[in-house]
């Protein structure tokens, strides 16, 4: 991959040539806890806070970051920098005191914009899929020694690690379009997974975010890699100077056919031009992750990279933490756990769980933000068709400020509207959901927890009450 700018200051004076203090506020998240990382990489001295410990925190006190669990830090007002994410609110200790001495306070898309102007940048896009994308890119880059860095929005697992600056010229980015992060990193190319409406609330209108997609596009030098599968990443071709499609769509220009489960991942012929290969993802099942894996290689391609020995490092991708992630067997449970929130990802992964060896697929879904659950709602009515037993626990809030009527119920009642013959059940909170689970599993299940909030404990705790019931 070819080299990019020299600067580190990016176009609102963040200079990463100055602030070699830097404070990370919110670092035990996965999008913070990799902005750490690169910076601790490259030979800034860290430090960060966060209110809880998480499985973060300890990798990056390998790298020499100081970490301090709790309410705040002394390093805030001796930082040259603070780095702050849109979780963290104006009143935080550490955002006060960094104020009161002077010290200036950045958004992450501030501190990342000054990161990317280092290396040539991908940036993975999309409403759904870019962590599972940028990973399976950062493994065929990895895996033919181009050398080029990545910073993903969680644990890479066959890289054991979210992000790595290391180095080579080129660096990929998962490229965040909720606060608009995406627009911010001066991308020479780019991919965009799918296209739909979420994040309105910073947004607005599903209008406004498509315009800030086609933006996206259009200041694009390199190649635009659009799914020919979705309306709307396909809608983008007009906006970009060289668009390139992948999908099963007859025009694609990375075609993908013959697609068939491969234990729990996937197998499917990648045709490109006069060249074509037989893929295999393990760890990533279902037809949603052959075209994830389809735009990685797309990408890797537009690289410079051979197709084949794209797909063969490929093979070597062992999936991401909380993307269809098998959390263990118990009582002749398979447990999974992922990240799927959103209707069209919720579908594919309870598609994805039926292709599996499994007599029932049993899922317990946790609706995310109250904003998200009030607009869509009734978009999730016939996102659990695939699912042989459903319950729905009340929503995680993310942060978020009660609405008046707005609760889990909200999915629940769309989905029994349209199916009313659904074996479905509202679950409360956590732990009726862990007693459902106890009750209703039974050997040769997929339990699979689909959320983006606090529902991941409940699988490792329905593992332990079943393991002491043997």
């Amino acid at each position: 991959m070819a080299g990019g700018a020299d600067s580190t200051a990016d176009q609102h004076g963040v200079s990463l040539d100055l602030a070699r203090r830097v404070h990370v506020v919110n670092v035990g998240g996965a999008g913070m806890s990799a902005i750490a990382t690169v910076l601790a990489q490259r030979g800034h001295e860290v430090s960060g806070i966060d209110g809880k410990s998480t499985p973060f925190l300890g990798p990056l006190e390998q790298l020499g970051v100081s970490v301090v669990v709790g309410d705040s830090s002394p390093a805030a007002q001796e930082a040259d920098l603070v780095v702050t994410s849109s979780a963290t609110p104006v009143d935080h200790p550490d955002v006060v005191a960094a104020v009161a001495a002077g010290v200036p306070v950045v958004h992450r898309r501030d501190a990342l914009e000054a990161i990317c102007a280092e290396r040539r940048v991908v940036a993975v896009a999309g409403t759904h899929g870019k962590s599972t994308t940028a990973a399976m890119l950062a493994t065929v880059l990895d895996g033919v020694g181009d050398g080029a860095g990545y910073l993903v929005g969680t644990r890479v697992t066959g890289l054991r690690a979210n992000a790595d600056w290391r180095s080579g010229p080129g660096f990929v980015v998962e490229a965040d379009e909720s606060d608009g992060t995406f627009l911010r990193l001066g991308a020479t190319d780019g991919l965009v997974t799918n296209l739909e409406a979420d994040h309105l609330s910073y947004w607005g209108t599903e209008a406004a975010l498509v315009e800030a997609f086609r933006g996206f596009v259009a200041a694009l030098t390199g190649t635009a890699i659009l799914c020919a599968d979705d309306p709307g990443s396909v809608a983008l071709a007009p906006h970009a100077a060289r668009p390139v499609t992948y999908g099963t769509a007859a025009g694609a220009d990375h075609r993908i056919s013959d697609v068939e489960p491969a234990g729990i991942g996937v197998a499917f012929t990648h045709t490109h031009g006069d060249a074509s290969v037989r893929v295999t993802v393990p760890s990533a099942p279902g037809i949603h992750n052959a075209r994830n894996a389809a735009g990685a290689l797309a990408a890797a391609v537009a690289a410079g990279i051979d197709l084949a020995a794209a797909a063969a490092a490929l093979a070597s991708f062992a999936g991401v933490a909380r993307r269809f992630e098998v959390r263990g067997r118990a009582g002749g449970v398979t447990f999974v756990d992922s990240y799927d929130h959103l209707p069209t990802e919720v579908a594919a992964a309870l598609t994805a769980a039926q292709s599996g060896p499994f007599q029932r697929v049993v899922c317990v879904f946790q609706p995310h933000r109250y904003t998200r659950t009030r607009d869509l709602a009734p978009t999730f009515a016939d996102a659990f068709v695939d699912a042989d037993v459903l319950g729905v626990t009340d929503l995680y809030p993310a942060g978020e400020s009660p609405i008046a009527g707005v609760s889990g119920r909200l999915v629940h009642d769309a989905v029994l509207a349209a199916h009313p013959e659904a074996d479905i059940r509202f679950l409360g909170g956590l732990p009726e959901a862990a007693d459902w689970l106890v009750a209703t599993l039974r050997p040769g299940d997929c339990c699979i927890t689909l959320n983006a909030g606090d529902l991941t404990t409940v699988p490792d705790a329905v593992i332990g009450r079943l393991e002491g019931d043997r």
